[in-house]
């Protein structure tokens, strides 16, 4: 069987054929699956596709009209993915739901000290040979508070990073995480963490509940010099308050792997065209800020073992089997 995978990243092909490999044939595409490009899986019983994949109601229908019968997403977040209509079409669709947490909690680290210290300001400075120290001092992390909404496997680790710098930890979740209490993590709700936290970083899932939870009342909740960011989905930050509130020059430091609008712009070279984003064009304009492509992911540790999970997931399919791995419950293989 040929497995079609949409949105491949040229780092990311050779883990792909080598998981594949020995049990059937993958083709690599590096387009992205959206309802201009579906009709492209006609004739594939699986394709696998990215995280930035538009699996609307459209797509799904096209994709169920040309004989495609699983998915298998390659990332632990499906809010991309229309899953009543893909149950209604008789879809299975299968997430990674575990791979290295350190690959993310390591990065929105990294973000927090890149603004915070100031590192892209320097490095394009030096390149210019420019070597003065105005308007890049930072601050010690030591003593210093940090948030961290979203206490699951990734905001235990980003805890754990935090904790070796000597921070004083809050956390917010639903259900407190003991790992992180043997951290000394005081759990709050959320208006004091952010009222009180000099560094706040996110690590909860995009649902209903979870769009916006950092909107305009969030960010005026929080200190002027603080730091946020950002490594889990866009939508849950309010793209336009924040960027009202930057306009005020308030935060020490923003940092954003992902944005709520990168559908059709991430993983993608834009560089000769006109962005017609207004938000983010903004964004990227403001000396504090920092965006990268949703790449906290992007380790050869993380994405072999969300390769690896996608192969295992397919293969569950074929053999009619059920793993924790499945969002829509599976239909029978059409062999």
């Amino acid at each position: 069987m040929e497995i079609l995978a949409f949105g491949v990243q040229a780092d990311e092909k050779p883990l792909i054929e080598k998981a594949f490999a020995g049990n059937h044939e993958v083709r690599c595409l590096d387009v992205f699956l959206n309802a201009d490009t579906a009709a492209i899986a006609a004739g594939h019983e699986v394709i696998s596709t990215s995280v930035n994949a538009q699996l609307d109601a459209r797509v799904l229908e096209t994709l169920a009209a040309g004989g495609t019968a699983m998915i298998a997403q390659r990332s632990t977040g499906f809010n991309n993915i229309d899953l009543d209509v893909a149950g209604r079409l008789g879809l299975t669709v299968a997430r990674v739901s575990y791979y290295s947490p350190y690959s993310v909690a390591e990065f929105a680290w990294t973000l927090a000290m890149a603004v915070n210290r100031r590192i892209v300001r320097a490095s394009m400075r030096t390149r210019d040979f420019d070597f003065r120290l105005d308007g890049l001092m930072g601050r010690d992390m030591r003593g210093r508070t940090v948030g961290v909404i979203g206490t699951g496997k990734i905001g235990e680790a980003f805890a754990r990073i935090a904790h070796g710098y000597g921070t004083q930890l809050l956390g917010w979740d639903l259900t407190p995480n003991p790992a992180c209490v043997e951290l000394g993590m005081k759990y709050v709700d959320k208006d004091e963490l952010l009222a009180a936290a000099d560094l706040v970083s996110l690590h909860v899932p995009l649902l209903p509940a979870t769009k916006h939870l950092i909107g305009a009342s969030e960010l005026r909740a929080m200190k002027d010099d603080a730091i946020l960011v950002n490594s889990s989905r866009g939508g849950l930050i309010d793209s336009d308050a924040l960027v009202d509130e930057l306009r005020k020059g308030r935060f020490a430091g923003v940092g954003l792997d992902v944005y709520e609008a990168e559908a059709g712009l991430f993983y993608l070279d834009r560089s000769m065209e006109a962005v017609d984003d207004d938000t983010l064009a903004r964004l990227v304009t403001f000396p504090n800020v920092l965006v990268t492509s949703h790449q906290a992911y992007y380790t050869a540790d993380a994405v072999t073992q969300i390769v690896e999970t996608t192969a295992r997931n397919i293969d569950d399919y074929l053999a009619g089997r059920r793993s924790e791995n499945v969002l829509v419950p599976a239909a029978p293989p059409t062999r």
